[in-house]
């Protein structure tokens, strides 16, 4: 597994490794709002294009989004660009404060790369501070998990580098198993092949897709009917899943909340869980995913 890049003069660490940080993701993470101001997490809104006009993610509710997609409406999302990263992270350099920067997976855009570039640029203006772009080679609440976690632990008193050495640790530990209803969404932006896309339109037929090491998508399962894939996803947290009782889980959904809730009465039934945490699906991964989305997420020894 490739190591994310820590942007920092290695000979000035002693002199800056008290600095307070900040941790930063995107929309695409799809943390609930309440979570983000309870850790001051802060979310950098990604850009999304429906009905010929271009919207940060926040500046259109996921309700009226969802509306225009079953109206036929077909987005389409765009990266943040370097220049943009360069502007938002100074914001809090200006501040003193070191980043952590946990982004959208690299095997799913190319926000990662961007990122990077950005912060090669800003560690020649600012060697005093420390930038870590974490690859999270997860999405949506995957993303989001990773976040959650390491603000919890930022909120406890962990340093910089233990946030980041936990992050890079569990980052391929989090499990994503989910279904849509329309998988030509996801061919549509590169995300899967045609053939998968196709197989997916087979009345009836829903695959169970899956987020491996590469943070790239999979079809892990091709079952019949929505019930047996909220059953197959529950059986994969029985397989992979470690300590589940004690974790936090998150669950996120397009429009669908009701197949939301089974899903949680689920693994609460199965597995003793208290901890469940429902989150939507934002309009970024929302154009490439449609309505209908069901995902769950969870921590594993492997994905």
């Amino acid at each position: 597994m490739k190591r994310t890049p820590n942007f920092h003069s290695e000979g000035r660490l002693n002199s800056y490794c008290m600095n307070d940080y900040v941790i930063i993701t995107d929309s695409t993470s799809d943390l609930p709002g309440d979570m983000v101001k309870e850790f001051e997490i802060e979310v950098l809104p990604m850009k999304f294009s429906i009905g010929g006009k271009s919207y940060f993610d926040g500046e259109m509710s996921n309700d009226e989004f969802y509306k225009k997609i079953s109206n036929k409406l077909v987005p389409s999302t765009s990266q943040i660009n370097p220049k943009e990263f360069e502007e938002y992270f100074e914001k809090y350099l200006k501040l003193g404060k070191d980043i952590i920067y946990v982004c959208f997976s690299s095997g799913l855009s190319g926000t990662y790369s961007s990122a990077c570039h950005a912060a090669k640029e800003l560690c020649v203006r600012y060697p005093q501070n420390r930038i870590e772009i974490i690859d999270s080679l997860s999405a949506s609440l995957g993303e989001g998990l990773i976040v959650y976690n390491i603000s919890l632990m930022k909120r406890n008193g962990s340093s910089f580098d233990e946030v980041v050495r936990w992050a890079e640790d569990n980052k391929c530990k989090v499990c994503h198993w989910f279904i849509v209803d329309d998988l030509h969404h996801l061919q549509r932006g590169g995300r899967i092949s045609q053939a998968a896309a196709i197989f997916g339109s087979v009345m009836g037929i829903k695959p169970v897709l899956h987020v491996k090491d590469d943070g790239k998508l999979y079809v892990s399962e091709k079952v019949r009917g929505r019930d047996r894939a909220i059953d197959v996803m529950v059986s994969k947290m029985e397989k992979f899943g470690v300590d589940i009782p004690h974790q936090k889980i998150f669950i996120s959904h397009a429009a669908c909340e009701k197949s939301a809730l089974v899903l949680a009465e689920k693994v609460k039934k199965k597995f003793g869980v208290t901890d469940v945490t429902i989150g939507e699906v934002g309009p970024v991964i929302g154009s490439h995913t449609g309505c209908g989305v069901l995902a769950l997420f969870f921590l594993s020894n492997k994905r």
